[in-house]
């Protein structure tokens, strides 16, 4: 609930008619005013505290939105860890309320991977087939609450999101668009699909309401290459071959932008799905494009260094 999707999502929640109480956890405070949800500050490791609070309170529903991307709150180990820790206390508690009729959990469209023999949009049927770390943390996440709704008999709704944008969105793929000087395969400029973060919230919120019990891709209409991005943006395009991409994540890296490997795998072969089985299942379809999502993306300020200034008496 302390992170810009969670805080976003519990805002939603609480204009919800059918939502009656409300709890939630992170390891940051919610970042917008929330009228009657309660919050408690907890780190990933705290196994047992998640435990209690989650029992006591014997929630309805649970949504699982503790997924750290690589190089978006923190590097890949510290990302990996505590991804895998906050599962297995969430799901680990979800298993433990006997009121709960529901569980969903955040995934995202790099479960599909990238292997030769991937649909260029893959749909919920495709299998999964991760070939990131990402890719794989959001995979183990779906397994690990695939078996818990099987063995205490739970609705598990899995949300396979397009990257998520927005304007306080942490985003390896928003640092890298928005650098001055942006990478993109000279070899392959394919393309990919975003989604902005309202309309993500939008999603859990009716997969939470119709109790969703399937995986649905949520996907902005629409995509856009790395080339037509950076002319969107008015940045320096910079053409790489295979070889070169190695320097040029050091460089990134150098200058606060991150490139972790499923970043790089979207520059390369592009990152598309089907997102048409949202509207059937939820109701719902994302309503920006990915076009404008990106627009969006070069449409906020940037931070502006103001040298101070000496009074001349």
């Amino acid at each position: 609930m302390g992170g810009e999707l969670g805080s976003l999502v519990a805002a939603q929640l609480e204009a919800e008619p059918w939502v009656g109480a409300l709890v939630g956890i992170d390891v940051d405070p919610p970042r917008r005013r929330l009228r009657k949800a309660e919050f408690h500050l907890l780190q990933p490791s705290q196994r047992e505290r998640i435990v209690d609070v989650v029992t006591k309170f014997n929630p309805h529903v649970v949504i699982n939105l503790s997924v750290w991307e690589p190089d978006a709150r923190a590097g890949l180990n510290h990302a990996r860890q505590f991804t895998a820790d906050a599962t297995t206390a969430v799901v680990g508690a979800a298993a433990e309320c006997p009121a709960l009729e529901s569980m969903v959990v955040r995934s995202g469209i790099e479960v599909y991977g990238r292997a030769r023999n991937t649909p260029t949009r893959p749909t919920e049927r495709t299998p999964v087939d991760p070939t990131t770390e990402y890719g794989r943390m959001l995979a183990n996440i779906e397994r690990s609450a695939r078996e818990v709704g099987t063995r205490v008999g739970l609705a598990v709704g899995k949300l396979r999101l397009a990257p998520v944008l927005g304007k306080h969105v942490p985003s390896p793929l928003g640092r890298l668009l928005r650098q001055p000087v942006v990478p993109f395969s000279a070899l392959a400029d394919a393309p990919f699909a975003v989604v902005q973060d309202h309309d993500a919230a939008r999603a859990f919120v009716e997969a939470a309401r119709l109790r969703l019990d399937e995986p649905v891709n949520v996907v902005a209409p629409g995509a856009i290459t790395a080339v037509q991005a950076i002319v969107r943006g008015k940045r320096v395009p910079l053409p790489l071959f295979g070889p070169e991409w190695t320097i040029a994540r050091q460089f990134s890296h150098l200058f606060g932008a991150p490139i972790p490997d499923h970043v790089v795998e979207l520059m390369h072969r592009g990152r598309l799905a089907d997102g048409s089985k949202a509207r059937d299942v939820l109701g719902f379809a994302p309503q920006r494009t990915t076009p404008e999502v990106i627009d969006q993306l070069f449409a906020w300020p940037s931070v502006v260094r103001v040298g101070a200034i000496r009074e001349v008496a």
